[in-house]
C-alpha cells in the first residue's frame, strides 16, 4: 500500500505551497508533487486598466519585490508608447534597483536559506530561522542585516517614493529626480553596502566552505540538475539586472542564443498540469520533454546561478574576483580553458552573494555619475499606444512584462513571465531528486529529513506571492486545535 507524507505549509519562502512525496511498499520514493493552491489572476484583473497604471498596479503582486514588478512595467509600458526615457531616467531606476537587489539578497541568504547552512538543516525547527541564526553567528551580524534593509528601503524610498510599491517610474522616465545631499547620502550607503556584501562573501567562506559536510553536500548530485539556463547580459557579456540582452544557454555550456525582451514570444512557451495552479514554462527552440535533465529537454532555470553560469563575468570589480573564485572553486576550466557550468543547485545561495556584491558596487557607481542629479528626467509620450515587453532580472529569474492596448492606452491583454514561475519544472524536478536521495525504506522521517527536501526549492528563492494569485484574495485557512492528549477540541475552517 503506497503511503504519503505531506509538508503543508511548506516553510521560509514567499507566498504558498506544499509538497506531496508518495512512498512506495518498501517505503522508497516513488514520486512527488510540488502544488501551489493559489490560482493566478493578475494578468487578468489589469485588463481594462489605463497602461500607465501599471508600474504602480503590479507592484502590489507582492510586497517582497515589487521594485521587480514596478521597472518591469515601466520598461513595458515605456515600449508601448515607443519611448526612450532620458539617460538620468535609467540612472535613477537602475540606482534603486541595484538598492533593492542588496536589500532582496540579504533578505534570502540570512533569514530564508541561511538558517539551513549557518544553524544546520537538522538543527531543531524552532532554530531554523532568523532568530536562530543571530544566535549562532552573533548580535551583531543580525544588526547589519537589519542595517542592509535599512539602508537598501531607504534608497528605494528616496527615488521610488516608497519603502514599498515605489510609485516614480512612469512611461517615458521618472516623476522625481533626487537632490545633491539625497546623492550623497545614497553613496554613503553604498560604500557601506559593498564592506557588507564583502562581510557576507567572508562569512560563507568560514561558517560555510570551510564545513567539509556542507561542501559535501553542495557538491554532491542531491541537488544537481544539467539544464538550460537564462539570464540577462550587458552589452559586454556581463551579469545586468535592470538592461540587457536574455541569453541562454545549455547544460555544456554552448549558447543557445540571446534575444531582445520583445522577442521573447518566440523562446518562451508555457505549458499546464492538472495538479497546480503555476504554469511551466520551456524553451520553444528545444521542446517540453517533461520533468527531465539533459540538452535535449526544453526545462531551464533563470535565478542567481543562471545568471551565472550565462554570463562571461560581472559587471564590476569585487564582484568579479568572488564570481572567479566561485568557478575555480567549483568547476574549473579543463586544459581548453572553457568555462564549466555549475549544476549544483545549492550553490546558488553563493552565486546570491556573488550578486549582492555587484548591486552594493552599482550603487555606488551609479549614485557617483555626474548626471545622476540632472533635472532631464522624462519626456513625454507622443505617439499612439499599441504594444510594449518590459523586461528585468527580478532576483528570483527573468521578469517579463507584455502588454497590448487599445488606441487610447486602455490594456487589451497583459501575460506576465515571473521569476519564479520559470522555475517551476526545475523546483518540482529538485524536490523529487531530493527526496529520493534522502527518504528510504526503513529509515524514520522526521524533521531533519523533510527539511531537506525543502533545502531543494530554498536554492531558487522561489516566490508563490508573485508568481501565484488567489482570486478574489481569499486563502483557505483551516486550525485544528487538540488538548494536551491530542484530542480534537474544535476545527475551525475559513473558505475551505
Amino acid at each position: 500500500m503506497t503511503a504519503q507524507l505531506t509538508i503543508d505549509p511548506i516553510t521560509r519562502l514567499e507566498g504558498h505551497g506544499k509538497i506531496e512525496i508518495f512512498l512506495d511498499d518498501s517505503g522508497e520514493v516513488a514520486r512527488t508533487a510540488f502544488q501551489v493552491p493559489e490560482l493566478r489572476g493578475f494578468e487578468r484583473f489589469c485588463v481594462g486598466r489605463p497602461v500607465e497604471e501599471m508600474p504602480t498596479l503590479t507592484a502590489r503582486i507582492c510586497g517582497v519585490c515589487p521594485e521587480a514588478h514596478h521597472m518591469a512595467a515601466a520598461k513595458a509600458a515605456d515600449a508601448v508608447y515607443g519611448m526612450d526615457p532620458p539617460r538620468t531616467a535609467k540612472l535613477l531606476r537602475e540606482l534603486l534597483y541595484s538598492a533593492f537587489y542588496v536589500a532582496d539578497h540579504t533578505t534570502h541568504f540570512y533569514a530564508l536559506s541561511g538558517p539551513d547552512f549557518l544553524v544546520g538543516p537538522d538543527a531543531p525547527v524552532e532554530d531554523r530561522n532568523l532568530l536562530g541564526v543571530i544566535r549562532k553567528v552573533g548580535m551583531d551580524v543580525g544588526g547589519k542585516v537589519i542595517e542592509a534593509r535599512r539602508r537598501g528601503h531607504a534608497i528605494i524610498e528616496t527615488i521610488g517614493g516608497r519603502k514599498v510599491h515605489p510609485c516614480t517610474s512612469v512611461p517615458g522616465g521618472m516623476t522625481k529626480g533626487i537632490t545633491e545631499a539625497e546623492r550623497g547620502a545614497i553613496e554613503t550607503s553604498g560604500r557601506w553596502m559593498v564592506d557588507f556584501a564583502a562581510f557576507s562573501l567572508d562569512l560563507w567562506d568560514a561558517a560555510i566552505m570551510a564545513n567539509p559536510e556542507y561542501v559535501e553536500m553542495i557538491r554532491g548530485d542531491a541537488y544537481a540538475h544539467e539544464t538550460y539556463y537564462m539570464g540577462m547580459v550587458d552589452e559586454s557579456g556581463k551579469v545586468a539586472f535592470y538592461d540587457g540582452r536574455v541569453r541562454v544557454v545549455a547544460p555544456d555550456g554552448e549558447m543557445l542564443g540571446e534575444y531582445a525582451p520583445a522577442e521573447y514570444g518566440e523562446w518562451i512557451a508555457e505549458r499546464v498540469e492538472p495538479w497546480t495552479y503555476l504554469k511551466f514554462p520551456y524553451l520553444k527552440k528545444v521542446g517540453w520533454k517533461g520533468f527531465v535533465d539533459g540538452k535535449d529537454s526544453g526545462v531551464y532555470v533563470a535565478m542567481p546561478l543562471a545568471r551565472l553560469n550565462v554570463a562571461d563575468g560581472m559587471a564590476t570589480p569585487r564582484a568579479q574576483e568572488a564570481y572567479e573564485r566561485f568557478y575555480a572553486t567549483l568547476a574549473p576550466a579543463g586544459p581548453d580553458g572553457r568555462k564549466r557550468l555549475v549544476h549544483q543547485r545549492l550553490a546558488a545561495h553563493w552565486a546570491r552573494l556573488v550578486e549582492l556584491m555587484q548591486a552594493a558596487e552599482k550603487v555606488v557607481e551609479l549614485a557617483t555619475d555626474p548626471e545622476i542629479t540632472s533635472p532631464d528626467i522624462r519626456a513625454l509620450p507622443t505617439q499612439v499606444p499599441s504594444e510594449g515587453v518590459g523586461t528585468v532580472e527580478a532576483p528570483r529569474g527573468t521578469l517579463t512584462h507584455h502588454y497590448r492596448t487599445d488606441e487610447r492606452g486602455i490594456l487589451t491583454s497583459v501575460n506576465l513571465i515571473v521569476g519564479t514561475t520559470n522555475n517551476h519544472a526545475p523546483i518540482a524536478m529538485s524536490i523529487e531528486r531530493a527526496a529520493r536521495s534522502v527518504i528510504h525504506g526503513g529509515e524514520v522521517v522526521g524533521q531533519g529529513l523533510l527539511n531537506r527536501v525543502e533545502m531543494a526549492f530554498r536554492a531558487y528563492d522561489p516566490c508563490f506571492g508573485c508568481a501565484t494569485h488567489a482570486l478574489p484574495g481569499q486563502m483557505p485557512l483551516e486550525v485544528v486545535i487538540r488538548d494536551s492528549d491530542g484530542n480534537v477540541v474544535d476545527d475551525l475552517r475559513q473558505h475551505c
